[in-house]
């Protein structure tokens, strides 16, 4: 028989990427068995690795944000996305010292962004513009807020050495802004989902070439995968200590993550939403002007492993 393959699927430390998480540890105490291969997850410090990783195949999936999965298809690698990783789980966090009280506050200021294509980004693009604000790099003429893209785990440094008070805040996954707010740099000033509910941010993309290869096998982490999500959204207790440990957390900072409120993050819905996908490339090209063009997305999401695992 011949060896089962090691599928290497990139991920974050954040807690978008529990599910993977949970599948892991899973598999490592024998409550899951995969016949068909071994799953091979490997940590990225920021988006820019999880993306290269993918476009020179040292990578054979990942959970990453889905406009930059988007444009590393637009750009030729030949992905396919088989799964949202959740919905909403993200939060904008104003720093105590930056005195913010309302949306106009942010003027004048740099806030944190994890990646430039990334909903974050959207989201408060969409927050800033709805009140006459112009959010860009600092190299860019005329605007109101400047942006840095800085990696989700630098981003609680950050705020706590800026003694002036330059940085506004930031918006990225958990749990780092939860973090942030338990050390008593930063206040919550938004959840991404009441300014998008159940937005789409990470989805699963695996190459191409890797499904044709390997189709049971990208099946049973997709099965895995749905009834992982499942899991951490009835029993987010167990859930935030494997968390925890998986992605180097505070266990009680996760469970607030999970659980406050309930639907801050969800794990349960994984299926694909086209749609959404759709408004996310519309925005960014019609209004924020970072992407050039449309990818077909029929063409490079496939609903069928979502469907057979059961994705709700």
């Amino acid at each position: 028989m011949a060896e089962k393959p090691a599928i290497r699927i990139g991920y974050l430390k954040i807690t978008d990427h529990l599910i993977l998480g949970v599948t892991d540890l899973k598999l490592k105490k024998g409550m899951e068995k995969f016949d068909h291969c071994t799953l091979n997850p490997v940590v990225k410090n920021g988006w820019n690795e999880v993306a290269d990783a993918l476009a020179t195949k040292s990578l054979d999936g990942a959970l990453i944000l889905a406009p930059t999965a988007m444009d590393l298809f637009k750009s030729g690698v030949d992905l396919k996305l088989l799964l949202f990783a959740h919905k909403a789980g993200s939060i904008l966090v104003k720093s105590k010292r930056a005195h913010i009280e309302k949306i106009e506050d942010f003027a004048g200021k740099t806030v944190l962004i994890p990646y430039q294509l990334s909903v974050h980004n959207m989201l408060f693009y969409k927050l800033l513009s709805e009140k006459g604000l112009k959010p860009g790099r600092a190299t860019d003429k005329g605007i109101d807020v400047t942006l840095e893209v800085v990696a989700p785990f630098q981003m609680p440094e950050a705020l706590e050495y800026d003694e002036e008070g330059e940085i506004g805040g930031f918006i990225v996954a958990e749990p780092f802004g939860s973090l942030v707010i338990a050390k008593g740099y930063g206040e919550e000033f938004y959840l991404s989902k009441d300014l998008w509910p159940k937005h789409p941010c990470c989805v699963f993309v695996v190459r191409n070439e890797i499904i044709q290869k390997h189709p049971e096998a990208v099946q049973e982490i997709c099965n895995s995968f749905v009834r992982s999500g499942l899991a951490i959204d009835a029993q987010p207790s167990p859930a935030s200590v494997i968390g925890g440990d998986f992605l180097s957390q505070d266990k009680d900072v996760i469970f607030k993550v999970l659980t406050d409120p309930p639907d801050r993050i969800l794990t349960g819905e994984l299926f694909p939403i086209i749609k959404d996908l759709d408004t996310i490339q519309k925005y960014m090209m019609d209004e924020m002007k970072i992407m050039t063009s449309l990818i077909d997305l029929e063409k490079f999401v496939d609903t069928g492993f979502a469907k057979t695992a059961g994705a709700k």
